[in-house]
């Protein structure tokens, strides 16, 4: 194994950076696509061995000079694209062959350092939360949508309880005066929120969770980038999948295991169906999660959640039942401010 430790001090610490590389195995060569390219931590290891080639993807525009290092060091082995996961198939197809690849979920620490940008319940500033190539911010969200709709998106994206009561009370308040800075919006959060001493994380996560989800539709691009690698994804390629929430883990968990040639039935009196879709091998359901050592050097990685699924060699067919399982989060991400 190489050693990898000099990327640890890389502006986002990259998430399970070891497991991530025993999964994708670069030492044997190959093309691998990093959908999430922050400040490259995954690509750069995998492009330090030999014969390896990266695709990178990244929707926010303000990672652009991280990708020219890389572009710099690894000129004829590296391209990168400014584009969301539901676009991959216009810079990727499957006569390249890809060995390998990787969705880094969630937030890195670039974007949430940058106050600015409204990701963090500690900003003065606008809620913006928009990662790149979004359509509404943060605060059009808040200032625009009805009480119901707003309930939902905390309730459903944010699994925030208390949803309702926090969107009739942001209503309540910008009839008075706009919702214009992160300080407005916790204030309202922390009126509306039932006290709970026991309770580590801050009380504001749930909904600015939820906000940072639907201003990017990220369920959305999920589960279009999930359907989209498996097309263009080779016979024993890999999707690898780091989540950080139990929504983005159902929603992998649920395609990886019901498109798995080893899907259970649900008797087993019943016979095969024939027009089963199968798009993996064996799926082992196996969860990596990250070890101690990561978990006192990066906080952000103790909700991370590592898995990983095979391309079988069937042909792809479109996975119409993941869709359908995951419609009213695609719904709701479709409502326009």
């Amino acid at each position: 194994m190489k050693d990898i430790s000099s990327l640890k001090n890389l502006p986002h610490y990259p998430v399970m950076l070891k497991e991530v590389l025993d999964t994708c195995n670069p030492k044997n060569g190959g093309l691998f696509v990093d959908c999430t390219y922050g400040a490259g931590g995954y690509s750069n290891a995998i492009l330090s061995y030999p014969n390896t080639q990266v695709i990178a993807l990244d929707r926010d525009p303000n990672i652009h000079h991280y990708a020219k290092k890389t572009k710099k060091k690894y000129e004829n082995r590296f391209s990168f694209y400014n584009s969301k996961f539901s676009d991959l198939d216009k810079f990727v197809s499957k006569k390249l062959e890809v060995d390998c690849i990787i969705f880094d979920l969630g937030l890195s620490s670039l974007q949430i350092s940058d106050l600015k940008r409204g990701f963090s319940f500690y900003s003065k500033e606008e809620p913006n939360m928009g990662m790149g190539l979004n359509k509404n911010t943060a605060k059009e969200i808040l200032n625009n949508l009805d009480a119901k709709t707003l309930g939902s998106i905390f309730r459903l994206l944010g699994e925030e309880k208390e949803g309702l009561r926090i969107s009739k009370n942001i209503l309540r308040e910008r009839k008075l005066n706009p919702i214009k800075t992160i300080p407005d919006l916790v204030k309202i959060i922390q009126k509306s929120k039932k006290k709970n001493f026991k309770k580590k994380t801050n009380i504001s996560t749930q909904v600015f969770q939820a906000l940072r989800i639907f201003v990017n539709k990220e369920i959305t691009e999920l589960i279009e980038g999930l359907i989209i690698a498996t097309k263009i994804l080779k016979e024993d390629g890999k999707i690898v999948v780091v989540t950080f929430h139990s929504l983005e883990d159902k929603i992998v968990k649920f395609f990886f295991t019901n498109f798995s040639s080893n899907k259970s039935k649900t008797s087993r009196y019943y016979p095969e169906r024939k027009d089963k879709k199968i798009l993996f091998k064996n799926y082992k359901n196996k969860v990596i999660k990250p070890d101690l050592e990561e978990l006192q050097e990066n906080n952000p990685s103790r909700s991370a959640k590592l898995r990983h699924a095979i391309r079988s060699n069937h042909n792809f067919t479109y996975p119409e039942e993941f869709k359908k399982k995951f419609l009213h989060y695609i719904e709701l991400e479709k409502i326009d401010v």
